[in-house]
């Protein structure tokens, strides 16, 4: 089953390669880069199996040669490409190359807290340009003390919700204050949330949604009063929305004057209901920010850091809060990619 969905996905790429070359496909810029993006979403798939099958191939003419070393480090390496397609071909999350926005507002722990929160954003923004992604802030509220009370950056760049994903939740930081002259360690929160920045929202209508009525315009007596159907009622059948318009003589201006008012109304409720699911989808990264609530704790006293989702601790503080978070992240997208794969498998 494995070896036809990747052939499967081979026959596609060299389809997709196939229209690439036609100079006919320049006349339509969307389709290309339509095409070129779903081609380079298969091209480390297709290297990977075309390796793959390299070495069933060398298995299969050499095995009665190969010493046992040599046999057993083939078979490895054939164990290994097949872990690697397994996680290729598991469904790629829709998010994964948006540009996101990062919330960081301090929690637990008053103006620590704070100091915390900037001691974050630079974390982040140092990590942004080791990624080559750009970042801008977009809304911030500096305290007297240097820290932020809230700050939200946008970060723009190709993956960047692929790894800053990992980042949501409460981080929890142990230290002493600068303003703890008995050398007591205090434990503060910071609360991060990372949402996808949200595309445009489309409003298309179907006609098959649609139940048009049309009736006799109401109005004054006189030479005014309409004597044909030109009015117009449209009811969107999914959601129930009832427009009407009878201002035009004509049934067809009307219709279309309608329609225009149905979109609006459409447009608005569908941008209401893309900020609810934002604003529940940030409500739940982040939980109350109380101490207890923790997915990383950074101690100052032993410079280590500690992301409980995986029990992984580096005992370099100072090099993760300098934008370092290769090893972090790495480790929780190999965790998910576990996860996730059990959860096919099984």
């Amino acid at each position: 089953m494995l070896f036809d969905k990747l052939r499967h996905i081979e026959e596609r790429s060299n389809e997709i390669a196939r229209a690439l070359s036609d100079p006919a496909i320049f006349s339509q810029p969307n389709e290309y880069a339509r095409l070129r993006k779903e081609h380079a979403e298969t091209v480390e798939i297709v290297e990977r199996f075309t390796a793959y099958r390299g070495v069933l191939r060398r298995i299969g003419e050499a095995r009665h040669i190969l010493a046992e070393d040599g046999d057993r480090e083939l078979t490895a390496k054939q164990t290994t490409l097949e872990e690697e397609l397994k996680r290729l071909l598991l469904p790629r999350d829709p998010n994964d190359d948006k540009n996101v926005f990062v919330e960081i507002r301090a929690g637990a722990g008053g103006d620590e807290a704070a100091l915390f929160a900037a001691d974050l954003t630079r974390m982040y923004t140092r990590y942004a340009e080791r990624q080559r992604w750009r970042v801008e802030i977009m809304d911030a509220s500096p305290t007297g003390v240097g820290g932020f009370k809230d700050v939200i950056l946008f970060v723009h760049g190709r993956g960047a919700w692929s790894r800053l994903k990992f980042e949501r939740g409460v981080h929890r930081v142990q230290r002493v204050p600068v303003t703890e002259s008995s050398g007591r360690i205090h434990t503060s929160t910071v609360t991060v949330a990372v949402l996808p920045e949200a595309e445009d929202v489309d409003v298309r209508v179907e006609e098959k949604d649609l139940r048009v009525d049309v009736y006799r315009s109401s109005g004054p007596g006189g030479q005014g009063v309409n004597t044909t159907d030109s009015a117009v009622r449209i009811t969107h059948l999914p959601t129930g929305l009832v427009v009407t318009c009878q201002d035009e003589r004509s049934q067809i201006k009307n219709r279309a004057k309608a329609m225009r008012v149905l979109k609006a109304r459409l447009l608005e409720r569908a941008q209401e209901e893309q900020q609810a699911a934002i604003a529940a989808d940030r409500k739940s990264q982040v939980g109350t920010g109380e101490r207890s609530e923790r997915i990383r704790t950074y101690n100052f006293p032993q410079a280590r850091v500690t992301d409980h989702r995986i029990g992984l601790t580096l005992h370099r503080l100072p090099t993760v809060l300098e934008g370092d978070l290769d090893e972090l992240i790495e480790a929780l997208i190999a965790a998910e990619e576990a996860e996730r794969l059990q959860r096919v498998e099984n």
